[in-house]
């Protein structure tokens, strides 16, 4: 079992769902960063999962966009975001992934990418743009002790998603709408019986929802479907709203973790 399952199990037990949360790394700015992440664990997140900015990502709604163009303008990039890894690790042993698209991965070197997070201490990754089809063309020996976490989504088929889960490693990344990542104000019930038959399928990983979570209230009509939640935008919009000492944002974590 590795690091993020066992977290996960261990919460699990004690009949809690898991909050998982996307921060753009660099966002608001690079110097109070750190600030942000203190003020989420704090408040209750169980697992971090740390946006690498890239201006062409593949499925990130306006909010997640604009911090990263912002975090970009800061000259935030890949080695930034593994330095950012180490930083938190010495703060806590929550568990880390980095999210990120192929291309950065690709320019700063397979070689010297695994290194140096795993030296960094990164859990496991999540590259969305990594088809299941060229899943082990890409994730070769070098990303051994790294969890590989895979999404899924509204229109997986049944064999596809059981394949997913098969691959994958630490949790599996339930996408909840058709589209890009942001805050949804409706979820109509055709949602609500895609999660539950790809929660039926999943039968080795544990399985976490997201895109679209803003409020306690999604989260508890989501929590018979699932394991925990991944909550992005809502997170990045308090953030970009936020004063100094980010009240918002620590308001909002500790209502979603409450809501767990």
């Amino acid at each position: 079992m590795t690091f993020i399952q066992q977290r996960i199990e261990e919460i699990s037990k004690n009949n809690k769902k898991v909050l998982s949360i996307f921060l753009t790394a660099g966002y608001p700015s690079k110097k109070s960063f750190m600030d942000v992440v203190k003020t989420v664990i704090d408040n209750g997140a169980d697992i971090l999962e740390i946006g690498v900015p890239f201006g062409d990502s593949l499925a990130d709604g306006p909010v997640v966009q604009e911090s990263f163009i912002e975090a970009l303008k800061d000259g935030t990039n890949l080695k930034d975001c593994i330095n950012f890894i180490a930083e938190i690790k010495s703060y806590s042993d929550i568990p880390l992934l980095l999210m990120s698209s192929a291309n950065p991965v690709s320019q700063y070197g397979i070689d010297n990418f695994t290194t140096d997070s795993k030296n960094a201490g990164v859990d496991g990754l999540i590259i969305p743009d990594i088809p299941l089809e060229e899943f082990d063309d890409f994730f070769d020996e070098r990303f051994a002790s790294l969890d590989k976490v895979i999404l899924t989504t509204p229109t997986s088929s049944e064999e596809r998603i059981k394949a997913i889960d098969k691959k994958s490693n630490g949790f599996v990344y339930c996408v909840s709408i058709v589209g890009t990542t942001g805050m949804r104000d409706y979820f109509d019930e055709c949602v609500l019986t895609n999660l539950e038959r790809t929660y039926k399928t999943i039968e080795k990983n544990k399985m976490l929802i997201g895109f679209g979570i803003k409020s306690g209230e999604d989260i508890k009509r989501f929590a018979p479907y699932c394991d925990g939640v991944i909550v992005g935008s809502a997170v990045v919009k308090s953030i970009g709203s936020d004063n100094e000492k980010f009240s918002a944002t620590s308001d909002l974590v500790k209502s979603l973790s409450e809501a767990l």
